[in-house]
């Protein structure tokens, strides 16, 4: 009697429990209204749970939620959790049936079904390729675009370029068409691309490339009723890149991804842009003191010995961020120029001061040379950093060589000065031995009375003196006094040019060298 009042509250007419063979009759279904966790929780509310429960546990008797006694005569014990999860169980299975009954479809099995039927061995053959464009007997057409995700290095050395790419193809194989069941079924998604024709899509340009596999392969291919395929895979690709490096680092490298087809020629395939061609995330950013100016899509067919190939580019332009060089190249070699100029400054006389400050600026211009270059790969024309670098060493060199100048005509003024010397002791010497010589030729000839005779005799003497003396006097007094104004201040006059010339040639330059190069066309096509 228990037992028909309690299978009577959960909607059923007769005592039989659900797990019969032939289901009750339900005075309510829950599952008519489509809701199996009302049904559920209808179930739960009379699941039968212990009111009480006695010390002993031979008389622990469980009570329904209106006071019945669940565990039959007194003393037996309650129902099991087990039993409980069978109950459970039993009666969502009748619910499934039902829903059977009443034409209710599990998609997820229509979705295995419909794959099973298009993908049968006796109906698809993926060796062969789709027809054309309205099941025409024309050239597969391949849709493509492709989602840039990263770069991770562009190598001006190596000349290549690396990033990480999400490619799309999209084509339409008619022999994939299949019923949508009134829009419940948008797409097919499928994580073998195995089980139909694939282009044999490659990259023309690509260096090295591998495939993202952690945790599962990344990619799917999704089949849509109409027969459209959409293939997506994430891949990481090392590209070449050739670089014109005249213009370095004021240069602007213009590189390619370029998708082809390996063995189809344009009468088997085809391949399109789809909009958008291109997409990138909202923060890219590129390595190596680059940023992407800009970036386009073209058509690149090639022709060889073999046939014509359909082939689409992606053309991006890198610009070299130019703060970064100057903040690392030009002012520091700038500075260093400035740097020797101060032996300008310094005394001629102070030797180990002056050689050791230009010494040391050429060996810092020249280590500073040495690692650009080796960042840099060689190549057979001149770039502009060489010219800079080339610059900026030759005048730390003329700087050193302007001491040695200054320290040859300091050592011929000290001779010039010591021949001077030597000169006006000469001539001191000549005059004392002349004046001497006539001095003692007065005493010989004796001494006249008459002052008319003497005047006259003494005139006669002094001019013979006199021109004996004036040549050799003229010619030293000549020598002696154009030395103050040629010879004299010749070092420091070097000094003091240089001071002016070194800095003013080279600001010249510099207009000159940002004029030429600034106004260039950066564009490497």
């Amino acid at each position: 009697e228990r037992k028909t009042q309690w299978w009577g509250k959960l909607g059923f007419t007769n005592s039989r429990h659900p797990s019969d063979d032939s289901p009750p009759a339900a005075q309510t279904s829950y599952s008519e209204i489509g809701d199996t966790h009302l049904a559920q929780r209808k179930l739960l509310q009379y699941n039968p749970q212990p009111s009480h429960v006695t010390n002993n546990p031979h008389t622990m008797v469980g009570r329904g939620p209106r006071g019945a006694s669940l565990g039959g005569r007194e003393g037996n014990p309650p129902p099991t959790d087990s039993g409980r999860s069978n109950v459970r169980l039993n009666f969502l299975s009748s619910i499934a049936r039902r829903q059977a009954a009443e034409g209710k479809v599990n998609y997820r099995e229509v979705e295995k079904q419909v794959l099973d039927n298009i993908l049968g061995a006796d109906v698809y053959d993926r060796r062969m390729r789709p027809n054309g464009e309205n099941s025409t007997y024309g050239a597969t057409n391949v849709f493509v675009n492709l989602y840039i995700r990263s770069f991770e290095k562009i190598d001006d050395v190596k000349m290549e370029y690396s990033l990480q790419i999400t490619f799309r193809q999209q084509w339409n194989d008619n022999r994939l068409k299949f019923d949508d069941r009134k829009g419940r079924i948008k797409y097919l998604t499928m994580t073998e691309m195995s089980k139909v024709w694939m282009p044999d899509t490659f990259f023309r340009n690509e260096k090295g490339g591998r495939f993202h596999q952690i945790i599962q392969p990344n990619l799917y291919v999704r089949v849509f009723p109409d027969g459209d395929v959409l293939y997506s895979i994430r891949v990481s690709l090392t590209l070449a890149c050739p670089m014109n490096l005249k213009l370095f680092p004021l240069d602007t490298q213009t590189c390619h991804l370029r998708v082809a087809s390996y063995g189809w020629t344009t009468v088997d395939l085809e391949y399109s842009w789809k909009h958008p061609a291109v997409e990138t995330t909202k923060d890219l950013f590129l390595p190596g003191g680059f940023e992407l100016a800009n970036y386009n899509n073209s058509r690149c067919n090639v022709k060889t010995a073999t046939g014509e190939y359909s082939c689409l580019s992606v053309d991006m332009v890198f610009k070299r961020q130019l703060s970064y060089y100057i903040v690392t190249i030009y002012v520091p070699t700038f500075m260093i120029v400035c740097v020797s100029w101060m032996s300008f400054w310094l005394d001629h006389k102070s030797a180990p001061a002056r050689v050791a400050l230009t010494v040391t600026t050429l060996l810092a211009m020249s280590t500073t040379t040495s690692s650009i270059n080796n960042s840099l790969p060689p190549v057979a024309y001149t770039k502009a950093i060489d010219v800079w670098s080339n610059m900026c060493v030759s005048y730390v060199f003329l700087a050193l060589l302007e001491y040695a100048l200054v320290n040859y005509a300091a050592r011929a003024d000290a001779r010039m000065a010591a021949a001077r010397l030597s000169l006006q002791k000469e001539l001191e010497l000549v005059q004392r031995e002349q004046n001497s010589h006539y001095a003692l030729e007065d005493k010989d000839d004796g001494f006249e009375t008459d002052p008319h005779i003497r005047r006259i005799e003494g005139a006669e003497r002094q001019n013979l003196l006199f021109a004996q003396l004036v040549p050799y006097e003229l010619s030293v007094r000549s020598v002696l006094a154009s030395w103050p104004s040629k010879h004299q201040p010749g070092a420091k006059k070097i000094d003091v040019v240089s001071r002016i010339m070194f800095p003013a040639t080279f600001m010249g330059l510099n207009v000159m060298y940002w004029s030429y190069y600034l106004t260039r066309n950066p564009v490497h096509k």
